[in-house]
């Protein structure tokens, strides 16, 4: 059990002090994976997969034969399975990490193992011939860092202040959207003027500031390290915590729909735009990975509302609960995806579309994912059992593993059909995911607040 000393429990606006280094920690971290992340299809289609280029990648010859086991594909076909690979396994190593957190090392040291892995991964990825040793580097290093973070956010909180955690990660998660928007903005704009290995070097830079944050502040976070004798003693569960668990598990796998719509924006949108949006101004013409930053901007402009709102409808006693959060965010993924299809409704060509259509759709990307992804967060977090609760953050990321894996299959089917078909598909399956949670949202309800009143 994590203890709490006076310097841990100290408040800032009411909240712990260890949520301001965790989200600086976070938003640092956000700035060099988003960064990298919106040049990477890009980057891939522009030049890693042209001749010149491709054949000096150690296994990429290798690893293009797999993947065309269905035929000969498009390099925009190759990239988005790559990139969905990469982002798939990115959110399943998080498993492993909050194994390794519970079992071995304890969540601090897990983190720092996984910063200076992220950090390696960000700076292997400033060379063409080091490229696929750069992704296996930051997803196992993200899998040691991302939900063992999420984790210890959920530990500054008591076990039964509901709407304080859940207000503690929406402000957490202002931290990972203010990294998330940046990092696109400007290692996107360093690429544009000093080429694509400029910009990720800068990723680089930008993670072992994090590393720094984070050690900072470890006077302000709780120590989880396992004793021995946890290391050593098998977790046992009691059959009300199984169902919990249980019921934890069904509620992220519910998420996976939004998981395959959302991020779709990411790899083929930044494509899309780059094709079929007009992005000339009178100041000149705006790159297209700028727009990997948009979804962040949405939720950090959303995100004080959504705060304040939460915390209104809780003193009246009429907030949604959580499972009902997240169905009201996946319903408003497959409306941000359904504006993306009308707008091609009104192309006269490539390049044509008015840039209003993709800002609208984007920010209120940014929107559904504030209340989804820190909601669910924030729910595994409180009702949990303490023994397997790193262990169950990590598996909150099985949804966008599953989720990134599959949007990068269905992303390789884009040049095979119009764009607008393409986004209405991509909203049917979010509408698909809000429908069942609505469906199963008070059974799932009952189940938790079985072993946790306040849900």
């Amino acid at each position: 059990m994590a203890t709490v000393s006076g310097d841990q429990a100290s408040t800032i606006g009411g909240h712990p002090k260890g949520l301001a280094y965790l989200s600086f920690t976070e938003m640092w971290e956000r700035f060099s994976f988003y960064g990298m992340s919106a040049l990477l299809a890009l980057y891939m289609v522009k030049q890693l997969l042209l001749p010149g280029h491709t054949e000096h990648v150690l296994g990429l010859g290798a690893l293009r034969n797999l993947f065309e086991f269905r035929g000969p594909m498009s390099n925009l076909a190759f990239a988005s399975l790559i990139y969905g690979w990469y982002a798939g396994l990115v959110y399943f190593t998080p498993i492993l990490g909050g194994w390794i957190a519970d079992r071995l090392l304890g969540a601090k040291r897990t983190v720092v193992l996984g910063a200076v892995l992220m950090s390696a991964g960000h700076l292997a990825m400033s060379f063409d011939q080091s490229f696929l040793i750069a992704l296996l580097l930051l997803i196992l290093g993200s899998g040691c860092l991302k939900g063992n973070i999420s984790a210890q956010v959920g530990t500054l909180y008591p076990r039964d202040a509901s709407s304080l955690r859940d207000r503690g990660f929406a402000i957490f998660s202002i931290g990972i959207n203010i990294g998330a928007a940046s990092g696109p903005l400007i290692a996107g704009g360093v690429a544009a003027a000093y080429g694509w290995h400029a910009g990720f070097a800068l990723a680089a830079a930008l993670m072992l500031l994090a590393l720094a944050i984070y050690l900072a502040g470890q006077r302000h976070l709780p120590d989880t390290r396992p004793s021995k004798k946890q290391r050593a003693v098998a977790v046992k569960l009691t059959a009300e915590e199984r169902r919990r668990v249980w019921a934890l598990l069904a509620i992220v796998a519910l998420t996976i729909p939004a998981e395959i719509a959302y991020p779709m924006i990411w790899s083929i949108g930044i494509v899309w735009v780059d094709q079929q949006v007009s992005l000339g101004t009178q100041f000149g013409t705006i790159p297209s990975t700028w727009f990997g930053s948009l979804d962040s901007i949405g939720s950090i402009i959303a995100a004080p509302a959504l705060v304040a709102l939460w915390a209104s409808q809780a003193k009246r006693l009429r907030e949604p609960n959580s499972v009902t959060k997240i169905a009201i965010g996946t319903g408003l993924v497959s409306v941000s995806a359904l504006i993306l299809a009308a707008s091609n409704l009104t192309a006269e060509g490539p390049g044509s579309i008015s840039i209003g259509w993709a800002l609208s759709g984007y920010l209120l990307m940014g929107l559904a994912w504030m209340y989804y992804w820190p909601t669910l967060l924030a729910l595994i977090s409180r009702a949990a059992p303490p023994a397997v609760a790193s262990t169950l953050m990590g598996a909150a990321f099985l949804s966008p593993f599953i989720g990134h894996t599959l949007m990068g299959w269905i992303g390789s089917f884009y040049d095979q059909m119009t764009p607008a078909a393409f986004w209405t598909m991509d909203a049917g399956i979010a509408l698909a995911g809000a429908i069942l949670l609505g469906v199963v949202r008070g059974p799932l309800s009952k189940a938790l607040d079985a072993g946790h009143k306040a849900t």
